[in-house]
This record gives C-alpha cells, sequence and structure tokens, in this order.
C-alpha cells in the first residue's frame, strides 16, 4: 500500500478508526480561562502540530456548556474558505459578521489568519464588537507575535503550540505499557500528530509525510513572504542547523562551512534564512545568559528543531548519531511547553546546558547527557554547577537508570523527568 493510498483511507471518514484523538489539556484549561475575557486568544504554532484539532475540541467544550451556543468557524486551509484569502480585509470582515447573532456572545474561530491581508485590521475590527469573543491560529510567528503584538498591544493572549509531548504520544499510541522503547520510536518519528499515526503503518510512510510538512511550510509560509533566490542554499542551511542542534552556531560560521563546500552564500543572507526559519516555528532560537554577571549575551546562541522526526525525514540520519544533543533537543522542547523562559547558561568559562525560569520567577540550572556512567563524563557535567555561586536548582538528566545525588545536584532519568514521575 502506498503512502498516498494510506492517507486516504485514513481521511475524515475513517480518522477514529486509524488513530485515536487526545485532549490537550493544558492548552484547553487555558483557553478555558481565557474564554469571554477581552483579549484576542491567539493560538501558534508550526503547521499540522494540532491547533485546528485543539480548537475543535474547544467548540466541543462550548456545545457541551450550551447546546444552542453560536459558533462561527472558519479554516482558511479548507478549500471552502479559500476564497476568503482572496478578499480584502473588509471584506472578510462583513463576511463573518453576516454570521453573527445579534445580542449574544458569538464565539469566531479562524485558522490561519495570517493568509488574509492586513489580518490585523479584521482582528481589530471584530474585537471591538462586544458580541464576540475571538479565537485564531497561525502558523507565523512574526506576523503573529510582532505586528499583531504591535498593533493591538494588551489585547491579544498568545498560546504556543507544539507537537505532541512524549506523555502524548504514549497516550495517543497506547505504548504506556514500554516507555523505554516507546521513546525510542518517539526520537525517530517525532510528535506531529499525523506522522505518529501513520508510524504505526510504517515509518517510512511517517518520513514522507513530514517532508510534505516541510514542503507546505517551506512554500506557504516561507517563500509566499520572503524571497528565496537560491533554493539549493536555503535547504543547505536548513540542513547545517538540524545536524547543529544543540551547538552554538553563527550565520558567520554557517556561510563559511557552506562557502568552503561549494555554496557561496554571505553571512546577511544565512542570518535572513534562519530567521525565516525561527518565524515559521521550524526551530527555537535560545540566547546565552551570562549566570555570574547575571546578563544576556548577543552571541553563540543554539537552535532547536521543533520536531526530530523532520531530522530524520529530512537528513535520514539515525538515532544513535548525536543521541545526547537529540535529547537536549527533546529537554528543550519539554521546558517549552512546561511555559519555562529558556537560556544557554554561561559560568566562568564552562557552559550550562539549560536556565530555565519559570512565571513565578523560579530559577533552575539543567545539564543533559546521555548517560554519565564513565566518572570522567560525570566529573564533566557536575563541573559547570560548581562555578555558580546560588543555590537554585540543580538538576542531570540522562537516560542512565541510576537516580541521585552529587553535592546538592539531583540526577534524574530522561522519562522520568518528561512524564513527570
Amino acid at each position: 500500500m502506498s503512502f498516498r493510498n494510506f492517507i486516504y483511507l485514513c481521511g475524515e471518514t475513517s480518522k477514529a478508526v486509524c488513530m485515536q484523538k487526545i485532549k490537550r489539556q493544558k492548552e484547553l484549561d487555558k483557553l478555558s480561562i481565557l474564554k469571554d475575557r477581552n483579549l484576542i486568544k491567539v493560538i501558534t504554532g508550526v503547521r499540522r502540530c494540532g491547533k485546528s484539532t485543539l480548537l475543535l475540541q474547544f467548540q466541543e467544550i462550548l456545545k457541551t456548556e450550551n447546546p444552542l451556543v453560536s459558533i462561527v468557524s472558519i479554516n482558511l486551509d479548507f478549500p471552502e474558505f479559500r476564497f476568503l484569502a482572496e478578499k480584502s480585509w473588509k471584506e472578510v470582515y462583513d463576511y463573518i459578521q453576516n454570521l453573527l447573532q445579534k445580542g449574544i456572545k458569538n464565539y469566531v474561530f479562524i485558522d490561519e489568519i495570517q493568509n488574509i491581508p492586513e489580518f490585523e485590521k479584521l482582528l481589530e475590527g471584530l474585537f471591538v464588537n462586544p458580541d464576540v469573543d475571538l479565537y485564531v491560529t497561525g502558523s507565523n510567528a512574526y506576523l503573529l507575535s510582532s505586528e499583531l503584538a504591535t498593533l493591538l498591544t494588551g489585547r491579544a493572549f498568545e498560546i504556543n503550540v507544539l507537537p505532541f509531548s512524549f506523555a502524548e504520544y504514549l497516550e495517543y499510541t497506547n505504548k504506556s505499557a514500554n516507555p523505554d522503547r516507546a521513546f525510542a520510536d518517539y526520537m525517530r518519528t517525532g510528535g506531529f500528530p499525523e506522522a505518529v499515526g501513520l508510524a504505526q503503518e510504517s515509518e517510512n510512510f511517517a518520513y514522507e509525510y513530514l517532508d510534505t510538512v516541510f514542503q507546505n511550510i517551506y512554500q506557504n509560509d516561507i517563500q509566499k513572504r520572503h524571497t528565496i533566490y537560491y533554493e539549493t542554499s536555503y535547504k543547505k542551511v536548513v540542513h547545517f542547523l538540524i545536524d547543529s542542534v544543540g551547538s552554538s552556531v553563527s550565520a558567520g560560521n554557517i556561510a563559511k562551512v557552506l562557502t568552503a563546500n561549494g555554496k557561496r552564500i554571505d553571512n546577511k543572507t544565512v542570518s535572513k534564512y534562519i530567521d525565516t526559519l525561527v518565524e515559521s516555528y521550524l526551530f527555537y532560537k535560545v540566547n546565552r545568559y551570562d549566570i555570574k554577571g547575571k546578563q544576556y549575551l548577543a552571541t553563540l546562541e543554539k537552535y532547536y528543531l521543533v520536531d526530530l522526526g523532520l531530522r530524520y525525514a529530512l537528513l535520514g540520519k539515525e538515532l544513535s548519531v548525536d543521541a545526547g544533543r537529540l535529547l537536549e533537543n527533546v529537554i528543550f522542547l519539554e521546558l517549552q511547553r512546561r511555559d519555562e523562559q529558556v537560556w544557554i547558561g554561561k559560568a566562568d568559562n564552562l557552559e550550562v546546558d539549560f536556565v530555565a525560569r519559570g512565571k513565578d520567577g523560579y530559577t533552575k540550572y539543567i545539564q543533559v547527557a546521555l548517560t554519565v556512567k564513565e566518572q570522567k563524563t560525570l566529573e564533566r557535567e557536575l563541573a559547570p554547577f560548581s562555578k555558580i555561586p546560588d543555590y537554585n536548582e540543580r538538576l542531570l538528566i540522562t537516560m542512565d537508570y541510576e537516580k541521585g545525588s552529587h553535592n546538592g545536584v539531583k540526577q534524574i532519568n530522561a522519562i522520568d523527568w518528561l512524564l513527570n514521575k
């Protein structure tokens, strides 16, 4: 059976048979808290990570609370609504206005809002209507974090959605009985919902699907917005970043390496390309923080991939290659899901993998290693902690089963940490 045939069999009519839906409970709880508040709820994240499904699940909650609720739902990726992307913002506004019921609360959902020209004027027009509670999704951080934040300051609340966490992956696949084996699968195929479902039939189907996801992002979120003169050079930059997760990189270094390998490119172009990848949520940029000097640093940042399944789909590398840095990528994404601010720590001349700060202002320091069974490796991973002058929590996360404490540094198994055990 081909990949395309499998996709057809797993269409809307049979999706429940092919895979089960799970609830993004944390995000649904946020939406419930924000419901009816005078804010535009903006759900952001990479394409195909589950934003639309999240809104559908929230709509079901609204219907359960009130079977007569007024819901206006528009997904600009669906064929029946694509004509709206060709209209002016005012025409779309008038179209929605005609669907509203007067004198009651109308819950308006617009998927992929960035497809509408001058979308911010549309949102502003709907926002001032006291009968509208507004929810939108988008796949471009520049549009929804920069322009929207500037034009609608104080009136938008952003909820960033990522592909499945490991805990969600276990729930989705019913693999909780053997989490160690499931984690190896998760590291290979990642957490895009559709890819996880396809991988149950064949991992090759999942990788073909993820390749189409990347192409879709490139064509719709990058190429339409930015001028890319040399597609081959662009994809070389993508591959370089994927191959460098967990390592400090700079536009200058990337340009130097690619030019030496026969792909002449300058620093400014590389920097522009990287910005487009961050805007489309394919990568997350993490800056450095001087722990002793208590200041943010502007050089030697790191980039983490939104989902490791894309790594195999685009590069074809085995899990055993750079497994420690891939584990670091997984830990970073989980910190993002837990609403932590994250930096790369600098303590004298040593590096702390993550400085993480929760919304309560509490800070912790985290080192990630595949294994620390060798004494020399353990000493190397613990060394940065000795340079930190304060007494905030310190974690050493590894794939080892051994747990314990090393002079105040708590060692914990990565799977246990991911599952909050």
